[in-house]
């Protein structure tokens, strides 16, 4: 086993809200904690399954809890837009609402604006947008964004950010990153009125593709205090191999003692390439979405189950997982239920991405803990050369 690193400020801890660095590993700025919220411990590096509208699609609460998830995504723009963060605050709060007694975290809704921004028109006071649903006219500022993230009683919020567009020339993007960090500042102002130290609140990282921005970005966040840090405005278009290099010269710039946070982000290479340059979460819809579309991740690499030579292959999709999609059921009788549309498709295929991904990060903390992390860096390049 290699020595540990010495830790620097290694706990940060409110009333019920901290992170504790346990383990580093020698070989790489990977790192191994322990997220410590109102709704329970969460060992990190972890992958947070996302649950835009308060449900991870096609998968019941019970099951993440037998997965073992102990946080999940949720998106305050749609739920703002539906069923409507007063009446989810009036039936006791998000995690009474969907039944939920892990942590939930809440993206703002920058990102979904940046999405329909079509529908929307940004100024210094907020951002003015057209319902992607029914096409009535709203408004969400900075502070309400903090408004609607306390009503739906999330463990941990983010701030009101602007996520810049890719590409994005200098000029654009610096402007877009300085508005990012008025906005952080007066969600941190307006949160601490009523912060109690139970909860958290995350600053974003904007500045496009530009290091300086990013640099300048993360210095203005680090001065605010906020409880960890998100790296934003990534995964939207940039070469990956540009995406790599922005969140590895943005990282050592973060705070040590918080919790790193890369949004959106994303394939099991990029998750393992970002817990050696020192992230400790991350959420994406790819395990879920590429579920229902039938793409399934394994220890063999992906398998698109549509393909014909499934058709009469008896075998589990991966002979190594013990998730009970891989328990039960055959390649062709996966393909059978994909083909004919049947909702069970979408479940076990789900069932089983997220198995990966957790299992991933479940093998990458106890690599970090025996510091033999590099020997998964290793096996990737590997993957990478054939």
């Amino acid at each position: 086993m290699h020595p540990e690193k010495p830790v620097a400020n290694k706990l940060f801890m409110n009333s019920k809200f901290g992170f504790e660095v346990l383990h580093e590993d020698t070989g790489t700025n990977a790192r191994r904690g322990i997220l410590h919220t109102p709704h329970g411990d969460i060992p990190t590096p972890v992958f947070m399954p996302v649950g835009t509208a308060g449900a991870v699609k096609a998968m019941p609460g019970q099951v993440l809890e037998s997965l073992d998830a102990r946080i999940i995504l949720a998106n305050t723009y749609h739920l703002f837009l539906r069923p409507g963060h007063e009446r989810i605050e009036k039936l006791g709060g998000l995690h009474r609402f969907m039944s939920w007694d892990g942590a939930i975290l809440t993206d703002s809704g920058g990102y979904q604006v940046f999405s329909h921004r079509e529908l929307c028109r940004i100024s210094e006071e907020g951002v003015e947008f057209r319902s992607h649903i029914d096409g009535s006219k709203n408004f969400i500022s900075p502070e309400k964004a903090i408004d609607i993230q306390n009503s739906l009683g999330s463990d941990i919020a983010m701030v009101f950010d602007d996520c810049t567009p890719y590409p994005s020339g200098y000029t654009d993007a610096e402007s877009s990153m300085e508005l990012s960090m008025r906005w952080a500042r007066r969600c941190f102002e307006h949160w601490k009125r009523t912060d109690d130290g139970s909860r958290g609140l995350f600053g974003i990282v904007q500045g496009s593709v530009y290091p300086d921005l990013r640099k300048r970005s993360a210095t203005m966040l680090a001065d605010m205090g906020f409880s960890g840090t998100a790296i934003g405005g990534l995964s939207v278009g940039e070469p990956k191999d540009v995406m790599g290099e922005i969140v590895e010269c943005t990282v050592p710039l973060l705070p040590r003692d918080r919790p790193r946070y890369l949004m959106g982000v994303g394939t099991p290479e990029d998750l393992i390439r970002s817990v050696a340059m020192g992230v400790d979460m991350f959420d994406c819809v790819l395990p879920t979405r590429n579920a229902r579309n039938g793409c399934l991740f394994t220890s063999r690499g992906k398998i698109l189950i549509k393909n014909a030579a499934y058709a009469e292959d008896p075998d589990p999709l991966d002979p190594d997982c013990s998730c009970q999609t891989c328990r039960n059921f055959s390649r062709a009788y996966l393909r059978h239920l994909f083909l004919a549309g049947e909702y069970l498709s979408a479940f076990y295929n789900t069932v089983h991405n997220l198995t990966f991904y957790l299992d991933m990060m479940r093998k990458i903390r106890e690599a970090i803990e025996l510091g033999n992390f590099g020997n998964w860096l290793e096996q990737m390049k590997k993957e990478d050369r054939k």
